[in-house]
């Protein structure tokens, strides 16, 4: 299998909903890396959860999601329980949101 058939097989093996507004053929694994950890944080079920962790491995999951800006609170706390990184190392953390959550639990 080429990198591009593999690329294709993982993007597949994640929940459609999750690349809504782009065309999942043209994904790269490598360079898109970004986008598609944060949709699973963000929108995925623990079945893409999974299939990122055992992609990337927590580390790296960390790492990609420490320099998201926009993620949710719940998704750094599990984040960095998960990788025993301080919360504080998140840019989220650092950076308020613009705009705030409609619901404050």
């Amino acid at each position: 299998m080429d990198h591009k058939e593999l690329d294709k097989k993982f993007i597949q093996s994640l929940s459609p909903h999750l690349f809504w507004d782009v065309d999942s053929n043209k994904l790269n694994v490598v360079k898109h890396k970004k986008l598609i950890i944060h949709r699973v944080l963000e929108y995925g079920l623990m079945s893409d959860w999974r299939v990122i962790y055992t992609y990337w491995g927590i580390d790296e999951i960390a790492a990609v999601a420490s320099t998201l800006k926009d993620i949710e609170q719940k998704t750094v706390s599990f984040i960095a329980l998960l990788s025993k990184t301080p919360v504080k190392k998140f840019a989220c953390y650092n950076s308020p949101r613009l705009t705030p959550p409609h619901w404050n639990f």
